[in-house]
């Protein structure tokens, strides 16, 4: 319960922006809703208004072991909290603009210098009445889910992190979303306590809904503890 209202309290350092994101799904037709389920973000619907406490969640996250108070945490259970794939191959970590095709260097272009406004507009205000506008549609949420929730940044433009997945939307479902979003939280951890540095780049987010699901219901026999993803409930 501490925890809870710790997480009600305003958090100045906060990146996640679940504010924008719970606002952004309520406001989104049931059209794009049927393609964010479609690649399998569907689970983030569940994300509440609420505020992180990002200090509580840093001080109990081992660096060195992947463990916080509640136990260790893998690409795995990142998965099962927000309903994400946590199996297959990573994404790439940056995207070479010379090794593009003629095609994709111009979707690189579109995106360059891009900033969290600019996709959250143009996710809300796109099309999807075609094949054509569906998938830029696609390419324009996952950006936006990446700088919005999953791997938030100081950053304010679209960063070769943020880039590389949307060059690879025919495995887009197949990528390993947990391990995408746990290393980042690693790194966003990392430099915040050895660069300290005043604002942490990840999903402290992730780590509540683990902290919260765990803790909650340690003691608890298999069949009343809530099903997946954990975020929903």
């Amino acid at each position: 319960m501490t925890l809870i209202l710790l997480c009600l309290q305003q958090t100045k350092y906060l990146k996640c922006a679940t504010r924008l994101l719970s606002e952004k799904f309520e406001k989104m037709s049931e059209p794009k809703k049927a393609i964010v389920r479609e690649l399998e973000f569907g689970g983030l619907m569940h994300i509440l208004p609420m505020n992180v406490p990002d200090k509580l969640l840093t001080n109990s996250f081992n660096l060195d072991k992947n463990k916080q108070d509640t136990g260790y945490v893998k690409p795995k259970t990142i998965g099962v909290a927000l309903g994400l794939n946590a199996s297959g191959d990573l994404f790439s970590n940056k995207v070479s603009y010379k090794e593009l095709s003629e095609e994709n260097k111009l979707i690189f272009k579109r995106f360059q210098g891009k900033t969290l406004k600019n996709l959250t507009d143009e996710m809300m205000n796109i099309g999807v009445d075609n094949d054509q506008d569906r998938l830029m549609f696609k390419r324009i949420f996952i950006l936006y889910i990446q700088m919005a929730f999953l791997l938030p940044t100081t950053i304010n433009k679209v960063s070769p992190v943020h880039r590389a997945p949307i060059f690879q939307m025919h495995k887009i479902t197949d990528g390993n979303w947990g391990a995408h979003v746990l290393n980042f939280i690693i790194k966003g951890i990392t430099n915040y306590r050895l660069k300290k540095k005043e604002i942490i780049d990840s999903c402290l987010y992730a780590l509540m809904i683990v902290y919260i699901h765990l803790t909650e219901h340690a003691d608890k026999k298999r069949e009343a503890i809530p099903g997946l993803p954990w975020v929903s409930n």
